[in-house]
């Protein structure tokens, strides 16, 4: 029998404000832990990046969390680009250790420095770009981002064992810059929400009458997500159409793009018929999903899309732009529908869904169906542990 594995994960935060990377860690370290593997993350105090507090948790020691442990290190001295010298440090000492990292993020001072320190203690480590080698991504600070690869990203991504995407889709795009890296497609998980089946208290709670739809984006607030495209088509289609609108999420790097959707939304003829929640979580989170009728994410790029996957798993139908790396599962399973990013497309998918009650019944059903088959936690887990051992293997 394999002895079991000794695997660090390596995060500039796990904090729940930061929505989808977060989620995954925690999510992949609890199902790597039930498959025996003995996981440590290694993550900072950071949790938000405008000034907010810290998380309040004990620095620099194992903190047990649902059968895997958290070291937390404080993020100093910068707050939105995290770094952390103290976990550098521990890494350097502890890393041989350890069989393998799992380092996710890239262009992230933390998870660059940990890839150079894996590099120098010959520990062998699986990068995770969460989309930033997207051609689109890259665009953004580009001459910056050139130079940072240039001087250290460029080496840890063909120093990698592997690269982890989490998509065909996001494998295809993403440029290399000379990694001959083996690459590992290995999509994320979900956690079914737990909350009030019916949704009626989330009605009750705004003011909702029970025939009406509720539309509802649940997603970080930037403006990749495509809400340039959205609520213009939503103002269209509010003069003809029922429905009520949900916004849910909110934006810890960026809060006055967050505070100028809401002014926006506002001053239009969304404003009577929209509930903004800001950052939901746990219960509250469950209960949103339980109450909507139909998801919107018409990204500009996402290189999975846990949202969505999230939606799913409620047996909600999604509406998603091509350019959400998991809309070929969505398109093949029928569970929902895929548009172009352009206002057209977008406007005639929602319509088409917010008229078609039954429609949105069955395409819900399959998407929950397609989610517990391969959006599974253990699943995925146990795929990851045989990528783990091949890698090391070879």
């Amino acid at each position: 029998m394999a002895e079991p594995l000794k695997i660090l994960q390596i995060v500039p935060s796990i904090a729940l404000v930061y929505g989808g990377p977060s989620q995954m860690v925690r999510g992949l370290s609890a199902a790597l832990a039930r498959q025996g593997a003995t996981v440590t993350v290694l993550t900072t105090d950071a949790n938000g990046d405008q000034g907010q507090p810290p998380l309040e948790v004990p620095l620099g020691q194992p903190v047990a969390t649902e059968g895997y442990q958290v070291v937390y290190f404080r993020r100093f001295p910068f707050e939105r680009y995290k770094f952390s010298l103290p976990l550098l440090a521990w890494l350097y000492r502890h890393g041989g250790d350890y069989d393998l990292a799992h380092i996710h993020a890239l262009f992230s001072p933390v998870s660059s420095g940990a890839a150079a320190v894996a590099r120098t203690r010959g520990l062998p480590y699986i990068l995770r770009p969460l989309g930033t080698l997207d051609p689109a991504d890259l665009a953004k600070k580009r001459r910056l981002k050139q130079l940072y690869t240039a001087a250290l990203e460029g080496a840890n991504l063909r120093g990698a064992a592997a690269l982890h995407f989490t998509s065909q889709e996001e494998a295809r795009v993403s440029k290399r810059f000379g990694s001959s890296s083996q690459e590992l497609i290995l999509p994320l998980g979900v956690t079914p929400l737990a909350g009030k089946s019916a949704g009626q208290s989330v009605r009750q709670r705004y003011g909702i009458a029970a025939e009406t739809p509720i539309l509802l984006f649940m997603s970080r607030l930037d403006p990749k997500k495509g809400l340039d495209l959205l609520l213009p088509v939503l103002e269209e289609l509010a003069q003809t159409l029922p429905f009520h609108f949900m916004l849910s999420g909110g934006n810890p790097q960026d809060s006055g793009y967050v505070e100028g959707v809401r002014r926006r939304i506002e001053g239009s003829i969304l404003g009577e018929r929209t509930t903004i929640t800001g950052f939901v979580t746990g219960n509250q989170k469950a209960e949103i999903l339980a109450a909507a009728d139909l998801f919107v994410l018409p990204s500009y790029y996402e290189n999975f899309g846990i949202a969505v996957a999230e939606a799913m798993a409620a047996g909600k139908p999604v509406v998603i732009s091509n350019r959400v790396h998991i809309w070929e599962d969505i398109q093949g399973s029928g569970s929902g529908w895929v548009t172009d990013c352009d206002r057209n497309t977008l406007a005639q998918a929602l319509k088409e869904a917010l008229t078609q009650p039954q429609e949105r019944r069955r395409r819900g059903e399959q998407g929950r169906q397609f989610s517990r088959e391969n959006y599974s936690w253990d699943r995925i887990a146990q795929e990851t542990v045989a990528a783990y051992r091949q890698l090391l293997n070879r």
